[in-house]
């Protein structure tokens, strides 16, 4: 069974996202993640705000991360839009980006041990049992939650893209968030997610496609509002991932010039080969192509993510008429 999700950025007030969140909701889409970053608005305070104004759309951290945030301070968080919304709440939780830790002066140490005790500590506070925990990254004499009861324990995503992380993923996670658009990508992070799994039940794991999407009725227009997205992806990739789609080099050289003479210079520079690479982009037909491949390299939700479209409301109004319910027939 595939599932459908969507991403936000928490960069807008909390009524307009609340807003999106709900129209989301209306056109089929099954979950909303909320980007953590600490420059933007606070996630965890989003997520309540949105539980209190939707009804059945699962509400999750799209990623939060261990290092900026306690342990103990993310089940209390979590446990919060998890009664806020009845039971909707998902924890997506990753390792988070070295260089923003690097310039606010956090030790970026050991993030898969890291990731993997603050989950087990979220996971025994939900109880609503006072606990005490012993790890290698982790000493909490003793930690008790005052509201809960543990009936209702959130799933964990972890945001995972290397080796390392996608198999403590599929050890740990109830699925994985993968920012990936290609199934080529998939077929790589798959094989991880199962060798973590360890022979356990796969089939209940729910791997997450976090894409770079755009739909348009105009595939031209649909192109036009990818290429910045994908401008800033190709310039953050690491080299392996050319290598794994076959993209030159010389390519990818002249998109990360491109940002140093001016941000339409990297996008000019964006060509066919990284699009179809890094987004899920043109029109709903064509997305549903993608969407079916990815299913087939094992994605079990697909989570559009920004720039959605040339228009956000009406890209997720297409998502949900031509796409979702042609999927659900």
């Amino acid at each position: 069974m595939v599932s459908f999700g969507i991403e936000f950025l928490a960069n807008e007030p909390a009524h307009k996202l609340a807003e999106l969140v709900a129209f989301s909701e209306e056109n089929g889409l099954e979950y909303a993640w909320i980007t953590d970053h600490y420059n933007n608005r606070d996630s965890f305070s989003l997520l309540t705000y949105i539980a209190a104004r939707t009804t059945s759309i699962k509400l999750g951290t799209g990623v939060t991360n261990p290092y900026t945030r306690t342990a103990v301070q993310l089940a209390s968080a979590i446990a919060t839009v998890n009664e806020v919304s009845q039971g909707r709440a998902v924890l997506g939780i990753g390792p988070g980006d070295k260089v923003t830790f690097d310039s606010l002066g956090i030790a970026w140490e050991k993030p898969v041990d890291t990731i993997r005790e603050t989950v087990d500590v979220i996971r025994q506070m939900q109880t609503g049992k006072k606990i005490s925990y012993n790890g290698k990254i982790l000493n909490i004499k003793s930690a008790k939650l005052n509201f809960g009861k543990g009936a209702n324990i959130p799933p964990v995503y972890i945001g995972a893209q290397g080796q390392n992380m996608l198999k403590l993923a599929g050890e740990i996670g109830d699925g994985a968030l993968v920012n990936a658009s290609h199934p080529d990508d998939f077929k790589f992070a798959v094989k991880l997610l199962k060798e973590g799994r360890n022979g356990r039940d796969f089939s209940k794991f729910d791997v997450g496609a976090y894409t770079s999407f755009s739909v348009a009725e105009n595939r031209d227009d649909a192109v036009k509002a990818a290429k910045p997205v994908v401008a800033f992806i190709v310039a953050g990739s690491p080299d392996s991932v050319f290598e794994r789609h076959g993209i030159d080099m010389n390519d990818v050289a002249a998109v990360r010039s491109g940002f140093k003479k001016g941000f339409a210079d990297a996008v000019s520079a964006v060509t066919d080969e990284m699009l179809d690479a890094f987004s899920i982009c043109g029109t709903p037909a064509e997305c549903m192509g993608r969407i079916e491949e990815l299913v087939g390299a094992g994605v079990t939700q697909i989570i559009p993510g920004s720039p959605l479209g040339p228009d956000r409301v009406r890209a997720i109004k297409l998502i949900g008429k031509e796409i979702i319910s042609r999927w659900r027939k």
